[in-house]
């Protein structure tokens, strides 16, 4: 039970004021959270067929794999291979497609159901992550944690990324979000790394309330 307890609250290669910091911040806006998390989980089964919660295997810490949660926005079983083909082509074409709004990313995705478009906008269905963060999976800031397919496309110098824990937010979406191409992204992930720090990471949770607010990088 005490190395049950141990691993909570600090996972392989984590250090101690950053678990820390997650656990009480992520615990708290856990707490505040909790009955809106519930409403959007209501209104997502009444409104489209399937879960409300979409499990997903990514790559965090050290490549290691772990299911993420998220609100679902998407058609219940809905194909992938029009996200793969477009994000493939980011990372291979001498001069990436931007999507259909100016961005980075499949704004106008058939896939999505119309709740789902509404949170993808506001970014409120990353909110389940929050337990992730409490599981030790996650953090509140750092790299978002890529598919495993896309880690096949990166350049050895990204997998620096890997050092730390995948956060919720991170350097990338406070610094343009979609309107960065994916390699730009990489390369603010693996600065981040490198530079990270709490009081970084304290701005970076700071700023993305704007980023959000605002609705920079999204359509």
């Amino acid at each position: 039970m005490t190395a049950g307890l141990a691993a909570a609250f600090r996972p392989a290669g984590v250090d101690v004021p950053k678990r820390i910091f997650d656990l009480v911040g992520g615990g708290a806006a856990t707490l505040l959270l909790l009955p809106f998390m519930a409403l959007i989980a209501v209104v997502i089964r009444v409104t489209s067929p399937g879960p409300a919660i979409f499990r997903q295997v990514r790559i965090g810490y050290a490549g290691q794999p772990f299911v993420m949660l998220k609100f679902r926005t998407m058609r219940h079983d809905s194909d992938d291979t029009v996200h793969r083909t477009y994000v493939t082509r980011l990372f291979t074409d001498p001069e990436p497609p931007l999507g259909p709004s100016g961005l980075y990313k499949l704004t106008d995705d058939h896939r999505l159901t119309p709740i789902g478009r509404l949170l993808r906008r506001s970014s409120l269905d990353e909110l389940p992550q929050l337990f992730n963060v409490l599981r030790g999976d996650m953090s509140l800031v750092g790299p978002r944690p890529p598919l495993p397919w896309e880690v096949s496309l990166y350049n050895p110098e990204h997998h620096e990324r890997f050092e730390t824990s995948p956060g919720i937010t991170g350097l990338w979406q406070v610094s343009g979000r979609n309107l960065l191409g994916v390699r730009q992204a990489l390369e603010l992930d693996v600065a981040y790394v490198r530079r990270r720090s709490l009081a970084l990471d304290l701005w970076i949770l700071v700023r993305s309330v704007h980023v959000v607010l605002k609705r920079t990088g999204v359509r």
